[in-house]
């Protein structure tokens, strides 16, 4: 009997470590990169005045910078085309992409759990 993935995937191992899923959620760290990756979901190419329209409460600051942390990661690329003013674009790199159906699932999850913190 298998009893956690660890073992699935390598039986032999004495044990598992949380290691590639502690990368991941390292990627995710931060107050507004999940709201980001959100409207990105929704619109696969946004400007920068989009997202920061789209994002209630984000100051630009904060949004250069997570955006830049995502960049760094592999999520978000940024394109700028050579016009007067510049136009950039953010949309997810595949990478991005691949993290739309655990997000949901996660989103699911909490949807879940919330009524059940409310009433402690």
């Amino acid at each position: 009997m298998v009893d956690s993935p660890c073992a699935a995937k390598h039986p032999i191992s004495s044990g598992c470590t949380g290691q590639p899923l502690e990368m991941a959620v390292r990627v995710l760290d931060g107050r507004w990169k999940v709201p980001i990756l959100f409207q990105l979901f929704t619109a696969p190419t946004l400007r920068f005045s989009g997202l920061q329209r789209a994002i209630p409460g984000i100051s630009q600051k904060m949004l250069i910078e997570r955006l830049r942390d995502l960049e760094a990661a592999g999520v978000v690329t940024r394109t700028v085309h050579p016009s007067v003013p510049p136009k950039v674009e953010y949309s997810l790199t595949e990478r991005g992409r691949g993290l739309q159906p655990a997000l949901r699932a996660l989103h699911a999850w909490a949807e879940k759990i919330e009524p059940a913190h409310a009433s402690t």
